[in-house]
Formats: C-alpha cells, sequence, structure tokens
C-alpha cells in the first residue's frame, strides 16, 4: 500500500482502498445540498447558461425595485449569495472533473500493467511449455492463444471482386 504525503504536513497517509474511496464519496454524497430537492430531469438547460451581464443587469433592477423583489419573492442580495454559492461550487465540480480524469488515468495504467504481466506470462509459459518437464502448461498455452488478442491479425470479411466490364468491339 502507497503512502501519500499530506501537503504542508511532514505525516504520511496511507493510500485508500477503491473501497473506502468509494464509501467516503457516497458519504460526501449525502451530504451535498439540495441534492435531495433536485428533480428527476432538469429541463432548459439554458438557463443555467444566462450572460453574466444579463444577470448583473438583472440584480440592479431587483436592487432598485422594492415591487420587483415582492414579485420575485427575492432580494438582490439572496441572488448575489446564491451567484457566490454557485461560484464556489463551480471550483468543486472543476476539482471533481479533474480527480475522475486521475482516477481514469490510474486505472488505465494499472490495466496495461495486468495486460503487459498476461502477455509476459504467455510468453514465458509458451517458451517453458517446449520442454517436456513442463508438458503441464501445454493446455494452458494453448487456452491463452485461444483467448490472446493481442498480435492476431484481424480477419478481413471477403469483400466481393468488381466484375470487369465487358467492353463492346467497335463495329467495323
Amino acid at each position: 500500500m502507497a503512502n501519500n504525503k499530506v501537503e504542508g504536513s511532514d505525516t504520511q497517509t496511507p493510500a485508500l482502498s477503491p473501497e473506502d474511496f468509494f464509501r467516503q464519496l457516497r458519504a460526501l454524497r449525502d451530504q451535498l445540498p439540495e441534492l435531495q430537492t433536485l428533480p428527476q430531469t432538469v429541463k432548459g438547460n439554458r438557463l443555467g447558461h444566462a450572460n453574466p451581464e444579463f444577470v448583473q443587469a438583472s440584480l440592479n433592477a431587483t436592487s432598485a425595485s422594492t415591487p420587483v423583489q415582492t414579485a420575485l419573492g427575492r432580494t438582490d442580495e439572496d441572488v448575489r449569495q446564491e451567484i457566490a454559492v454557485a461560484d464556489r461550487w463551480s471550483a468543486v465540480a472543476g476539482e471533481l472533473r479533474a480527480m475522475l480524469q486521475l482516477v481514469v488515468v490510474a486505472n488505465t495504467m494499472r490495466r496495461k500493467r495486468i495486460g503487459l504481466a498476461a502477455l509476459q506470462t504467455f510468453n514465458i509459459c509458451q517458451n517453458l511449455a517446449r520442454d517436456p518437464a513442463h508438458e503441464s502448461l501445454v493446455p494452458h498455452v494453448e487456452e491463452m492463444q485461444r483467448l490472446n488478442r493481442f498480435g492476431r491479425k484481424r480477419s478481413r470479411k471477403a469483400q466481393p471482386q468488381p466484375e470487369p466490364e465487358i467492353k463492346a468491339k467497335p463495329q467495323a
């Protein structure tokens, strides 16, 4: 198990197992505000991409008029606070995307190491199986040959050859 150094600290923290990481993610998800009140589908996707200048102009109008605040059911300060919270959560979303990318890359590297170990095992077994002392490896080698996708050329479907055109002889 690898150790990770905590930023700004001299102590080592043990790396999380995938199961522990998953449990912590679930625990964090359960603590997210507004998660329980989200609709099943979010319609009107364009609303989430309003022009910031338009939003600022609407805030100015809200702050200039009490009847607008009454009709809206919110003050301009309420909306400003929500904007600040949304900006902070955008930073969280960016960090989660970066973390997801790191997890995907790390898992891809693990799978590549596994594939390399499997190919090396296959090559070692092939060489050993040539020796009668290791004939018990022959069925394993045959099974690996059957399942191996590396280095095998894909068979192409026979493509019909175009029939040659018969040219009419010029009449004399």
